[in-house]
C-alpha cells in the first residue's frame, strides 16, 4: 500500500506546487546519488534477507518473532510474521487479521494495475486523469477514452 502512495502523493503534491519529483513511471529517467545498478544490489540484498527470515519462520513457526537488531521489538505471543491468501498456499493465516491484511494487500495492487493500465492508455499519471475526469465527468471516461481505439 505504500507503493500506491509513493505512486500517487508525488504526483499530487507536485501538482500543488509543494515539491517537484518526477510522476512514478518516470522515476527510472532521474539522477540518483548512487548508480541504479547499486541500488538493485542493496535492494536484492535487503529483499533476500527479509525472504529467509520469512522461511524460517515457515518452516519453523514463531522462532523468528524477535528483532535481531532491535530486541524490544517482537510479535505478540502466538502470532507469525507471514501474511495469508495467495501468499500462504498451505493455509498458514490463522488470524482475522492476516486474512484482512492479505485483502488490502490485493486492493493494493489492483490500483497498482489501474495506475500502469491508465498511464498506457491515455499517457498521463492518475491524479491527471482524475482531474481530466473531474473538469468533464459527463464526457470524460473510460468509455469515452477506450472508444478512441
Amino acid at each position: 500500500m505504500l507503493g500506491v502512495a509513493g505512486m500517487l502523493l508525488p504526483e499530487v503534491l507536485t501538482k500543488m506546487g509543494l515539491i517537484n519529483a518526477p510522476v512514478w513511471y518516470d522515476a527510472g529517467k532521474s539522477e540518483y546519488f548512487v548508480l541504479s545498478s547499486t541500488l538493485f544490489v542493496i535492494k536484492f540484498i535487503l529483499f533476500h534477507y527479509v525472504e529467509i527470515r520469512r522461511w524460517q519462520d515457515i518452516k519453523n513457526p514463531r522462532s523468528v518473532n524477535q528483532d535481531p537488531i532491535f530486541k524490544s521489538y517482537s510479535l505478540p505471543p502466538n502470532e507469525v510474521g507471514y501474511p495469508g491468501g495467495i501468499f500462504n498456499p498451505l493455509n498458514f493465516a490463522l488470524t482475522v487479521e492476516a486474512k484482512e491484511e492479505i485483502a488490502n494487500e490485493r486492493l493494493a495492487m489492483v490500483a497498482s494495475l489501474g495506475f500502469l493500465v491508465q498511464h498506457n492508455v491515455t499517457g498521463k499519471g492518475a491524479f491527471d486523469n482524475l482531474l481530466t475526469h473531474l473538469s468533464d465527468p459527463w464526457h470524460t471516461t473510460i468509455v469515452q477514452t477506450l472508444g478512441g481505439f
